[in-house]
């Protein structure tokens, strides 16, 4: 008879597609899914059906009888698993921490809350190690934790060496003010005063999207940047192949599948010098760090990295081969599938 999974979470979201294609490639599970309707626009009315989820869940539980319930992000659908009533319950730390924003009027309870939820948890997933810190601070029992990334579809990602005299620059994290797109735009505005000729091609949607085509104009560099709009995940590969040079400025970060999907398509990657991205990136080993907002600092790190093309060029096969090795989705999404098996015959 087939294992079933209970799935609490953004179903939406690539990162979590990667998760549940792999269960049911790997682990031939069945895969149920349960997230949350109200938009994050309507606050209120969120947390009001989050207070009330836990009483839908568990009736899905009593229809269905999953054999295990799996969660992302500790601080909301992992407490929800934590609440459940399930036998056996994996959840995932999405962020370095999952307590954001630290100015947050939540902040005290949603320490709280994640407290309880790796207390409960039978396994709980760090999808790299700057994950780690933040649960042996709390007092995790870190013999439930995998450290171990979901990876990324290497038969999707292929490299494809970008042979271009300018620099063709990506930028694919959603248009929110945390991954600080403005600093981006900015920097490549230092560029055209300098004569550098480029383009900049932006992947996704978000709340800061207007507001960036605006600045653009400002910076007089409309005509070299390109907005995509939301994309479906299958047409990105395709894009990071027409890059040479791929960019991602976060404040905060976990582990990135973007980054990996980058290196992947041998995009030499450009990223914020944070936890997150130094887990990854070795400045001017295998890429450049950037202190967060220092436009001054992006500008000139990309000139570098783009006059030293034969360093680049080594630097991208490395980085493939990396990826290969540390976060191929076929090798890691089997190894959390056994876990997951092992999990539920130890329950039985």
């Amino acid at each position: 008879m087939k294992r079933k999974i209970l799935f609490l979470g953004e179903s939406y979201r690539a990162d979590a597609i990667t998760w549940i294609k792999g269960l049911k490639e790997f682990g031939d599970f069945e895969i149920i899914t349960w997230e949350l309707q109200t938009s994050n626009n309507y606050r209120f009315k969120r947390i009001l059906e989050y207070l009330f989820s836990p009483l839908s869940i568990r009736k899905i539980i009593k229809k269905e009888k999953p054999d295990m319930v799996i969660a992302e992000r500790t601080t909301s659908y992992g407490f929800l698993a934590a609440l459940s009533g399930s036998k056996t319950i994996a959840i995932a730390q999405q962020g370095r921490t999952d307590l954001w924003p630290e100015e947050s009027k939540l902040y005290p309870f949603k320490k709280f809350i994640q407290k309880y939820a790796f207390k409960k948890a039978h396994l709980i997933h760090a999808w790299g190690p700057v994950m780690t810190i933040h649960m042996k601070e709390v007092g995790v029992d870190m013999n439930k934790v995998l450290v171990l990334p979901k990876g990324i579809d290497l038969s999707l990602f292929t490299p494809s060496t970008n042979t271009s005299d300018k620099i063709e620059a990506i930028v694919t994290r959603s248009l929110m003010p945390e991954y600080r797109h403005d600093s981006i735009l900015r920097s490549f505005g230092i560029l055209h005063q300098k004569g550098i000729d480029f383009t900049l091609t932006i992947v996704g949607d978000g709340t800061r999207l207007q507001f960036l085509q605006d600045l653009a104009k400002e910076l007089d560099i409309e005509k070299k940047v390109i907005f995509t709009g939301r994309i479906l995940n299958t047409e990105l590969p395709k894009l990071l192949q027409q890059s040479n040079i791929y960019i991602s400025m976060p404040i905060t970060e976990g582990v990135s599948a973007s980054l990996f999907e980058a290196m992947a398509c041998k995009c030499y990657p450009i990223v914020s010098a944070i936890p997150g991205n130094q887990s990854w990136i070795t400045h001017r080993e295998n890429g450049q760090l950037i202190e967060i907002d220092n436009i001054k600092m992006l500008a000139e790190e990309l000139i570098w990295s783009f006059e030293n093309s034969e360093y680049r060029n080594q630097t991208i096969i490395r980085n493939r081969k990396f990826v290969e090795e540390n976060a191929n989705y076929v090798i890691n999404m089997k190894v959390i599938s056994e876990k997951y098996h092992e999990l539920i015959d130890s329950k039985k």
